[in-house]
């Protein structure tokens, strides 16, 4: 039987195309997909045509990107890193028939893996498998995040991924998936105050129906409302850090607003049309403040191999113990059968649909 898989041709047009399945090779496995979450950040921006690996060339060597050659051109075939599959067929003593775990293969109604080369996760017994679609790499994402905070805070002495939240006054600009995680994060890490600021009326209802507290930057200033509150001494008020998890310029620039003197962002977001709204010479420059990217493809220089990608699913898992049944009613806004991902994500794209969290199923 061939299986399916999501590819994009080009800007705004997606399709599905029928390959024939992998052969299965000694040492690898077979995963039959279950759940396949979508990323309405980075994917979005593949079929928006703004992704930035569309157009130059990246360097890994160097660190930048240069004129050249796309370094993932059109069609682009792998989309997405949300997975849940479950083992159909194993040659590796590693992996048994049957386990159900998290990857990161893409859109694809099934994947020959080694894993040698790439991860899988196993999902405990106790997880609603769906949540799996956060295990791999999306947790990681906002784990890494508050890893970023602690070795702020700690150097190389980080000891728990609460390090650099535990008692301090913490902002989530941003009420996605990542700032929601990240915010429940830090809650679940020991933050003594977490507000999440956000201007999408639904994005605030869903971040109160998990408990968290809200400010509409459209009402009064978040930063005059959380300096008011937050004092630690006189001409020493605001967050101690905030995470920056909202992909648009003037959401960077109020993340800086709302730190005290000397404190730190960190910031998960991609900002696909660049950041002319951030004003440095403001309280950026006036208040001394630290800018930190926490981006997924490293830990904190000193930290590895301590704190590796494992170590961050086991702490996504332990999150989605904790807050599970929440993060499944009130995060995960539709599930779509796998056969509509073409129609879904050009609507995400074109602003004609607006999801959270969409989770597509076989």
């Amino acid at each position: 039987m061939s299986e399916q898989v999501v590819v994009v041709t080009g800007p705004g047009r997606v399709e599905l195309r029928d390959e024939e399945p992998a052969a299965l090779r000694d040492g690898m496995f077979r995963v039959e997909t279950l759940y396949s979450g979508v990323s309405a950040g980075t994917e979005l921006s593949y079929v928006k045509g703004t992704n930035p690996y569309l157009s130059v060339s990246w360097n890994a060597d160097l660190g930048l990107f240069q004129p050249g050659a796309a370094s993932s051109p059109y069609p682009v075939t792998r989309l997405g890193y949300m997975q849940v599959g479950r083992v159909v067929e194993s040659r590796t003593p590693a992996v048994t028939v049957g386990t159900v775990g998290a990857m990161t293969y893409g859109h694809r109604t099934g994947y020959v893996a080694d894993p040698l080369a790439e991860r899988f996760v196993p999902l405990p017994d106790d997880l609603d498998p769906l949540l799996g679609v956060y295990v791999a790499h999306m947790g990681p994402i906002c784990a890494n995040g508050l890893l970023h905070a602690a070795a702020d805070l700690c150097g190389p002495d980080v000891r728990t991924l609460g390090d650099g939240v535990r008692g301090r006054r913490v902002a989530v600009t941003g009420a996605g998936v990542v700032g929601l995680l990240t915010a429940l994060l830090a809650r679940r890490h020991g933050a003594a105050s977490v507000v999440v600021v956000d201007p999408t009326a639904q994005r605030r209802q869903v971040a109160e129906a998990l408990g968290l507290e809200t400010l509409d930057p459209a009402g009064a200033d978040p930063a005059v409302v959380l300096k008011t509150r937050w004092a630690h001494v006189a001409g020493d008020r605001g967050a101690d850090v905030v995470f920056q998890c909202r992909g648009q310029s003037w959401a960077l620039h109020q993340a800086l607003r709302l730190l005290r003197p000397q404190g730190t962002a960190i910031d998960l977001a991609f900002y696909q049309a660049g950041a002319d709204e951030v004003r440095f010479g403001e309280e950026f420059h006036h208040n001394g403040l630290s800018l930190r990217c926490a981006q997924i493809g490293r830990v904190p220089r000193g930290l590895a191999p301590t704190w590796d990608r494992e170590r961050l699913s086991a702490e996504t898992i332990d999150l989605l113990r904790v807050d599970g049944e929440l993060i499944r009613k009130h995060l995960v806004s539709a599930t779509v059968p796998f056969g509509d991902a073409p129609a879904l994500l050009t609507e995400l794209a074109e602003r004609r649909r607006h999801e959270l969290q969409v989770v597509l199923t076989r």
